[in-house]
Parts: C-alpha cells; sequence; structure tokens
C-alpha cells in the first residue's frame, strides 16, 4: 500500500526463538547525525567513514548536497564531503522539518556564514523538545535568533566566545553551542555541558579538521576559535553505543546468547550493571560484549539519566525485559515526557504495564503473545521488535519508518541471530 508515494511496510516477527550468534554494530546514529553538518564547517574536503546507512543519514546527505556540498559515496558506509562551495539556502527547510538532529544546521551554518534558517525540527513523537537553551548559546555569542511561521532564524555579524551555562545538561545545546563556537572570535566555555559519547565523537572529529575543543565528555567544555577548518583528514565514527544496548537487551529478553562485535563496552556500564542485577550474565572483552540469559530475570528500578546513567534511549528495550521478569519493576524515565507510549502496544500482547507521567509499573508475566502493534517512535520500534521475537506467535510492527531511522538493516541482523522476521508491504 502506498500513502502519498511511500510504500508502507511493516515487520512479520514469529517468535518464541532465543536468539543466538554474533552481530556487528553499526556506527553511531547520534554522531552522524551531528557530524555530517559539522562538516559543513570545514571549507575543504574530508572523509567520514562508518557512517550508519539509515533514513536519518541520507536525508541529511540529500539536505548537504542541496546547500551545495559534493558528496561522493565510496562505500555503503564512507562519503568523501566537499563543503568549499556551499551557501545557505531556503531549500532547505521542508527537508529540516522531517527529522529532530535538522537543528545542528543552526549551529553549523551560523558559524561559517552571518545567517541560517530551518524549519521546526519535527522526528519521533516524544512530547515538548523546547531548543531554549540552542537559542540562549546562540544568542550569548552574539547572534539574534527569532522563531515564527513554524521557522527558526539564527543571524549574526560575527560571533564572540563566551560562558554560557546549561541550566540542565543537553546534549543537543551543547552540540550546537560547539559548531557555533569553532569559528568564533577568542573562547568559548560551556558549563554543566553533557557528556555523551558522541559529544565526544564531534569534538573529536572536529579537532581533526582543525578545531581547538577540550574537555569534551566533561561537563565543562572550552572552545577555543580558529579561523577556519581546513579538512583534508579522514575520521571514523564511533560504534552506536543504543545499537549495542538493544541486542544486549533482545538477548535478555529472549533468554538468548549474543556476542556484539565492534562497540565499546565502557559506554554501557549502566545498561551492563542493570543486566547483572536482573541476573543474567554479560562478559566484555577489547570491542566486544557476550550477554547470554536462560532462566526468567529479577525485578529492577530503572532511573533514566544523562550519561552516564541509564539511557532513555534503551529504557522502551529495558521495558521489554522488565515485563517479562519476575515481581514488580519500576521505570522513572526522567529525559522525555512521552517516552512510555510503547507500554500500550506492550499490553496488547499480555503485559501488566500501568504507565502515568515519568513513571511506569511492570507486573511481570511469563510470556508475551503476539499481536499487531504500532512504532511511535525509534527505541519503541526497538523495543516492539524485541518483544515480538519474545513472545509467542505471531507480531506484526507497524510504523516501521520509525525504526529505519536508526537501525541499519535491523531485521536482516535479527534474522542472523536466529529471529523468524521479515519485512512485507502493507
Amino acid at each position: 500500500m502506498e500513502n502519498g508515494g511511500i510504500t508502507l511496510e511493516k515487520l512479520v516477527i514469529t517468535g518464541g526463538t532465543p536468539l543466538v550468534g554474533t552481530v556487528t554494530v553499526s556506527g553511531a546514529k547520534n554522531a552522524a547525525v551531528a557530524i555530517l553538518p559539522a562538516a559543513l564547517l570545514i571549507d575543504g574536503v574530508c572523509t567520514i567513514d562508518n557512517l550508519p546507512n539509515i533514513s536519518d543519514v541520507k536525508l541529511y546527505v540529500k539536505i548537504m548536497e542541496s546547500l551545495g556540498a559534493k558528496i561522493v559515496w565510496k562505500t555503503d558506509h564512507e562519503i568523501e564531503v566537499d563543503t568549499r562551495n556551499i551557501a545557505c539556502t531556503d531549500e532547505t527547510i521542508d527537508l529540516t522539518r522531517k527529522f529532530r538532529a535538522s537543528y545542528y544546521l543552526l549551529g553549523a551554518l551560523l558559524g561559517r556564514f552571518r545567517t541560517a534558517k530551518v524549519g521546526i525540527p519535527g522526528g519521533c513523537n516524544l512530547g515538548a523538545r523546547p531548543i531554549d537553551l540552542h537559542i540562549k548559546g546562540f544568542e550569548a555569542l552574539g547572534a539574534t535568533v527569532n522563531v515564527s511561521n513554524g521557522n527558526i532564524t539564527a543571524t549574526r555579524d560575527k560571533l564572540v566566545g563566551n560562558s554560557i551555562y546549561l541550566d540542565f545538561a543537553s546534549v543537543g545545546a551543547t552540540i550546537n553551542i560547539m559548531l557555533a563556537s569553532v569559528l568564533a572570535e577568542g573562547t568559548t566555555t560551556i558549563d554543566n555541558a553533557a557528556k555523551e559519547p558522541h559529544i565526544v565523537d564531534v569534538a573529536n572529529f572536529l579537532n581533526t579538521m582543525g578545531a581547538d575543543i577540550r574537555g569534551a565528555g566533561t561537563d565543562v567544555i572550552k572552545i577555543h576559535g580558529v579561523s577556519k577548518l581546513t579538512g583534508n583528514k579522514s575520521y571514523s565514527i564511533v560504534p552506536d553505543q543504543i545499537e549495542t544496548g538493544t541486542f544486549m537487551l533482545a538477548a535478555v529478553a529472549t533468554r538468548g546468547d549474543i556476542t556484539i562485535k565492534n562497540c565499546i563496552s565502557k559506554h554501557l556500564d549502566s545498561v551492563t550493571a542493570k543486566i547483572l542485577e536482573i541476573g543474567a550474565h554479560v562478559e566484555s572483552s577489547g570491542d566486544e560484549i557476550r550477554v547470554w540469559c536462560h532462566d526468567r530475570t529479577n525485578k529492577a528500578t530503572i532511573k533514566t539519566l544523562p550519561y552516564p546513567g541509564f539511557p532513555t534511549d534503551l529504557q522502551p528495550q529495558m521495558g521489554v525485559v522488565l515485563a517479562l521478569s519476575r515481581g514488580t519493576s519500576i521505570i522513572n524515565e526522567s529525559i522525555w515526557e512521552s517516552r512510555f507510549q510503547y507500554t500500550n502496544e506492550l499490553n496488547k500482547m499480555g503485559a501488566h504495564i500501568t504507565a502515568q507521567g515519568k513513571s511506569a509499573i511492570f507486573e511481570g508475566v511469563d510470556y508475551l503473545t503476539g499481536a499487531p502493534v504500532y512504532s511511535t517512535d525509534l527505541r519503541a520500534g526497538a523495543a516492539l521488535l524485541i518483544a515480538g521475537c519474545a513472545a509467542h506467535g505471531t507480531t506484526e510492527v507497524y510504523n516501521i519508518e520509525h525504526i529505519d531511522r536508526g537501525y541499519e538493516k535491523i531485521e536482516d541482523k535479527f534474522r542472523a541471530l536466529g529471529s523468524h522476521i521479515v519485512r512485507v508491504e502493507e
């Protein structure tokens, strides 16, 4: 079936089989969608490797090409980017509305040009995602920001470094201020900066291209402005922390045994701690993590927090595990107000979950049963995929375009682990 020219697809999963085998993780989606606009700051050519081949990345490439960037796909995961002849244009407005990470164009284009304009970003519907801290940062650097008619416009004569305190450790604001200040005059200090691995990755990318950013990964980041980023270097994106965690929790939920390659185990310390707490097993060595579980897991209490706390992007996947665990578990969601939309879908599969506001109570059940379910956002889609693999019978997951935004060839990877899963047109 088609809707406005878009072919609608669903995943059909016959569950009840433990997931067993080895899987290789792709490059980090959250890093890629920030590093691509960061490349617009370079007056030259660079190569970006280990890009996840996902719809958000392809959309960003399309936006960059509309700005005049010349992009050559050298492989499915490596591109050469020439941003010497880019220019600001309103042609990108409609494209930028399609996903949240488009707001990084503001910082990048404002840093390189006198003006930047994007449509109010979309993406997953997880409730209010204010960009007040982004605007506060741009204004502290000397820009004027206007929000009207569904667009955000930032203009400036020049950007001058300043001290900026973030009221909360916002990942998006930290990256956007970093992008805007790389070419600014003087030194910019971001206090209470977010510390997520993809922030470190963006800073490392920019430093490779000639920037001077120090302290990424701590709560104080200093950016010493430089006159130009010259590029002529290659950079490989960090492995995806959230994809790694998704497969870790899939192993637990299905009582399987999965070895995950091309990952950084330290990025998953908070997840590993909870998996061990509920009675499953984790073993790390080098860039591999093995997770296995053969018995029903125990209850737990989870609170999502900024890195290095338990990631909000793994909360729905953990919810599937707790729905199948013994006793009563509680998840407190401190990041996104509408992150529990997936619990309604799990209840259709026989889960006993009561969600209200930013908390949810999970009364563990012996098993889930296949049902038609609807993905409400990217990580909810991943959770429903795991639930389908663990459930008795057949599950149909709809709205899988959400999943395609952040996971590369997800059904192929699950199928290689023994899942009975196919993608079909609705």
